[in-house]
């Protein structure tokens, strides 16, 4: 038994260092509310179905509590759909300048293609959303072989396992042992987990990290390292298997992972 396939995450993972396309438009549609949120608390559930990371912000305890201070009353699933219509629309209106693969992204995936490694792909974006991206992002060389968005799947995004299952049955993979999911978030762990494949956190450029690349190249070594390890950190609390600091390192990951799979290594 070996990898018989890979399976990207999207926005800070395969494109858009940082995942800024989501969070910028996250904070606006809140502060247009009157209600304002800082960038740890847009970021916290990224990964998730964009209508599902909304109501999740809302049910923050200090956004909840800001919500009823503003408006003199709990928010409703009506509050919900509002705010994603104009998440949905503004996100529209920015996404395809978000779409540069990450360094190494490309040089790796050609890597993996050569060793007969099959590339699928999971997001929570819905499918219209997609549409831009890999419109975008294909336009610029980066094109899995598959991709499975929330909105084929009744919209049971991450943490549910769905998404990758399906993009299993479009690859003709037999076992999930023979499937890698890499992410930039701990949905995509969870999920990954929830699947039963191979659960691999990318660090640099993640929204975990939640740096521009501006802003990381800007930091000292010392500093670069302090946050590479905390994010680290919370990739491994969240169970991932193994981390990577970028795309480079994984194929020689999946050398290591087929090691282990011809030992006869069951992960858990």
């Amino acid at each position: 038994m070996k990898i018989e396939a890979v399976i990207f995450d999207w926005a800070g993972t395969a494109v858009d260092f940082g995942c800024f396309a989501p969070v910028n438009v996250f904070l606006t549609i809140f502060e247009d509310a009157g209600v304002a949120v800082t960038l740890e608390e847009a970021r916290k559930p990224m990964g998730m179905l964009k209508i599902d990371h909304i109501r999740t912000m809302l049910e923050m305890p200090r956004i909840a509590e800001a919500w009823q201070a503003v408006y003199g009353r709990a928010f409703t699933e009506e509050d919900v759909q509002t705010l994603y219509g104009q998440f949905e629309e503004k996100l529209m209106a920015s996404l395809a300048t978000y779409t540069d693969p990450i360094q190494y992204v490309k040089e790796t995936v050609a890597t993996l293609r050569a060793a007969n490694i099959k590339i699928g792909s999971t997001t929570g974006y819905t499918a219209e959303m997609m549409e831009v991206v890999t419109h975008h992002a294909a336009l610029k060389g980066y094109a899995p072989d598959t991709l499975v968005t929330p909105t084929q799947l009744q919209d049971k995004g991450r943490p549910y396992p769905y998404m990758i299952f399906r993009n299993m049955e479009l690859l003709n993979i037999q076992a999930t042992q023979q499937v890698v999911k890499v992410g930039d978030t701990t949905s995509d762990i969870q999920e990954a987990r929830n699947a039963g494949v191979w659960a691999v956190g990318v660090v640099i450029g993640s929204s975990e990290m939640g740096l521009s690349e501006a802003e990381f190249h800007a930091l000292s070594v010392e500093e670069q390292g302090a946050i590479i390890a905390k994010t680290v950190q919370v990739f491994a609390q969240a169970g991932a298997h193994y981390t990577i600091q970028t795309m480079a390192e994984l194929p020689a990951l999946l050398d290591t992972i087929n090691t282990r799979l011809q030992q006869e290594v069951v992960f858990v």
